[in-house]
């Protein structure tokens, strides 16, 4: 799966605390080089939530910029889709965010939206096409940018898509031309990535991605889904890190990503980490879920779970049925913060509930809750995960942050925590 690289950021050891993230070395570096970068407080709107999350929920203050997602690829390259996004909420979305002094983009792609980037950008005149495709759907909602969430090029992602082995240097063509475009070189233009740089026509992720950081105003890594019911086992849905664990137990964090994509030429700066405001669900039997530590009982790390067992998550989880490519699928199992209030597993202030066992692993930074009745065992980010994430940005001269998604939060909870922990402050003019 996901490579792992053992050294730390700027060639340090890294520690699983959080005093690592005071370091006064890494204090001083960011503030020499990050000093004059507009930082970035960010998150997707999900358009199809816009009923239970409307508009009017939105901390608009407390952001700088906001993405609604998706406008999906479809098989002419004449054309994106808002269909399954609420397209009537979409100049909405765009006149609230610019009411509020925020920056409005659009998502293109998704997990299930990403099938056919791969034709649109095959040929010079696909791409010539695409990019006029894509100024007039900017222009005519007015945006101020396009966020690219290709899942993912040169690599299978749903498992229906178009696929080619040029498709990252295709992909860097068509940024190129867009960026030179009249319209779109007044664009934001970023791209949500994967937590190792793009794959290059060998299969191997790219060892130089200098070139992207040209054109693109930043790279939002998706930090998140690196365990969940696909794995072996309950891991950590958004690991900080994971240096710190077994080898087995290693499939990628944001130390890693963020040396792969540095090393690889993406700046720090030009970097966003992206976090999650949900966790994954898993069926654990109690004799699995709980180890013995000196007469009590302890959640056991990376514990096995029964994968026949799924269970579904919040009333915004996916249920079971048939995807857009015709496989047939269970719930996805995933709990939102505000789910795992609804379903006791915390209280509303975010603190773990009665009769609820707990764990924050250190190493990871995340927590884990595990209700002994259903036996089920959700892995997740609380608002101290947040706050170690945004120590991490800090410390690192990471541009900001981007949450999916801004209404799977419950009173602004994970928010405030990444705010404050990034050096956001409510006198941050937005």
């Amino acid at each position: 799966m996901l490579s792992l690289f053992s050294l730390s950021l700027l060639g340090l050891p890294f520690v699983c605390h959080k005093s690592f993230f005071y370091s006064r070395r890494h204090i001083y570096y960011r503030s020499h080089i990050n000093a004059t970068v507009d930082m970035v407080s960010a998150a997707w709107y999900a358009g199809w939530h816009a009923e239970d999350f409307p508009l009017a929920n939105v901390s608009w203050d407390k952001y700088t910029h906001m993405t609604y997602s998706f406008a999906v690829t479809v098989p002419s390259v004449h054309n994106v889709s808002l269909d399954g996004s609420d397209a009537e909420v979409l100049p909405k979305f765009v006149a609230a965010a610019h009411q509020n002094g925020v920056k409005a983009l659009v998502s293109t792609g998704g997990w299930t939206g990403s099938r056919y980037f791969s034709s649109n950008v095959a040929t010079e005149e696909n791409r010539t096409a695409f990019v006029k495709t894509i100024t007039q759907f900017a222009t005519t909602y007015d945006l101020d940018g396009i966020d690219f969430d290709w899942e993912y090029p040169g690599n299978q992602g749903i498992g229906c898509n178009v696929i080619s082995s040029n498709d990252t240097s295709n992909f860097l063509a068509f940024l190129q031309e867009l960026r030179a475009d009249s319209v779109g070189k007044n664009l934001i233009l970023t791209a949500a990535t994967p937590v190792t740089p793009w794959k290059g026509p060998d299969g191997n992720s790219l060892t130089d991605v200098s070139a992207f950081a040209k054109v693109l105003d930043w790279v939002a890594i998706m930090n998140y889904d690196v365990w969940g019911s696909w794995s072996s086992a309950v891991g950590p849905n958004a690991p900080l890190n994971d240096t710190c664990a077994l080898p087995t137990d290693q499939q990628g964090s944001a130390v890693s990503a963020l040396k792969a994509w540095t090393a690889a030429g993406m700046p720090a700066h030009q970097t966003v980490l992206g976090v999650a405001s949900y966790g994954h669900s898993f069926h654990v039997d109690a004799l699995d879920a709980l180890e013995c530590d000196d007469d009590s009982s302890v959640l056991a790390a990376f514990p096995a779970f029964n994968a026949s067992q799924q269970p579904i998550g919040d009333k915004w989880d996916d249920p079971a049925g048939t995807d857009v490519c015709g496989q047939t699928t269970g719930p996805g199992g995933n709990f939102d913060f505000w789910g795992l209030i609804d379903a006791g597993f915390l209280f509303s202030n975010g603190s773990v509930a009665s009769g609820i066992d707990y764990r924050f692993d250190e190493c990871s930074q995340t927590a884990y809750v595990y209700n002994r009745t259903s036996e089920i065992m959700v892995s997740f980010d609380n608002a101290d995960a947040f706050a170690a994430k945004g120590e991490f940005i800090k410390a690192n001269n990471l541009r900001g942050f981007a949450m999916w998604e801004a209404g799977g939060d419950s009173g602004d909870i994970l928010l405030d925590s990444i705010r404050e922990a990034s050096g956001f402050d409510d006198d941050d003019d937005c």
